[in-house]
């Protein structure tokens, strides 16, 4: 998919892969939890967590705890940002 945006073609496979890298170097790790999602969004911990219920977030539970893989969160984001879209929890 390309975004077309002050002459010049986005490539929107190459920066959710840029995004992906750039993520997974800061955390040292491929899966987010709350708190990981708490430092990149500034959001409270009762928004991320009501974000981390709703039916169109991608989150997964591994035990008692629920994680996104970055993939999946930057993709998610960006297509919540493009599309228009806004979750509800």
């Amino acid at each position: 998919m390309r975004f077309y945006g002050n002459n010049s073609a986005v490539n929107i496979e190459q920066v959710i892969a840029d995004e992906v890298k750039r993520l997974s170097a800061q955390f040292g790790k491929s899966f987010l939890d709350c708190e990981d999602i708490i430092k990149l969004t500034g959001l409270g911990r009762d928004n991320v967590r009501a974000l981390m219920r709703s039916r169109r977030f991608p989150v997964m539970k591994v035990g008692k705890r629920q994680v996104v893989s970055i993939v999946n969160f930057v993709t998610w984001q960006m297509s919540e940002n493009t599309g228009g879209n806004h979750y509800a929890a």
